[in-house]
């Protein structure tokens, strides 16, 4: 074989190679990026909620309100809501976990319970997804919004100070998308949570 046309081919490969290894565009991340937070004082505990995410004025028990926006083709915005009822009062984890569970409708009802560590205290979730009965009003009137493909997150916080309650709602497909804000709002980690069952819970 030609020497030059040895070396000529040893080129064109090498080449080749180079191009095949150095595309002209990295390759696009799968990842979302993380939203930008602000530090939100709720009673005891600070927040790192989204900017997105519109503050409402405070009331009574509620010692933290946001309103979420909107994903995708969904209409209908979500909320986000701390409650605080003080040192030893709100009732155990156990009791509300069957409440919160009662509140969506058991026909095509998801349940996911999970117990976890953040950066405040140890915490219990309470995922729903279904028709959602949710409560208008003051609690005397109990009346209540039949919420169809909703999703609505609980969460008791076990802090020093005592148990926060949080509670995540909004059409499914936007509380998916911010599923990992939400957990990052009140310093959760996903790689310390444990599935269990509600009848496995523990008063404290």
């Amino acid at each position: 074989m030609n020497r030059f046309y040895s070396a000529g081919l040893a080129t064109t490969l090498l080449f080749t190679l180079i191009t095949i290894a150095c595309p002209d565009e990295p390759p696009k991340s799968d990842k979302k990026a993380a939203a930008k937070t602000v530090k939100v004082e709720a009673g005891d505990i600070t927040l790192n909620v989204p900017e997105s995410w519109k503050q409402k004025a405070r009331s009574g028990l509620r010692v933290a309100e946001f309103e979420v926006p909107p994903a995708g083709d969904d209409k209908e915005p979500g909320e986000f809501v701390v409650f605080f009822f003080g040192k030893n009062q709100g009732g155990s984890v156990p009791d509300n976990a069957k409440r919160w569970i009662g509140q969506v409708e058991e026909e095509g009802r998801k349940v996911r319970i999970v117990c976890g560590e953040s950066s405040n205290g140890k915490y219990t979730t309470v995922d729903l997804t279904g028709a959602y009965n949710k409560s208008v009003g003051p609690p005397i009137a109990k009346k209540s919004k039949r919420l169809p493909g909703w999703r609505v997150i609980n969460v008791a916080l076990e802090t020093k100070a005592g148990t926060y309650f949080l509670k995540l709602d909004g059409p499914a497909k936007t509380i998916a998308a911010i599923e990992s804000d939400f957990r990052t709002a009140y310093g959760g980690k996903s790689d310390s949570e444990k599935e269990t069952k509600v009848e496995d819970l523990r008063a404290e």
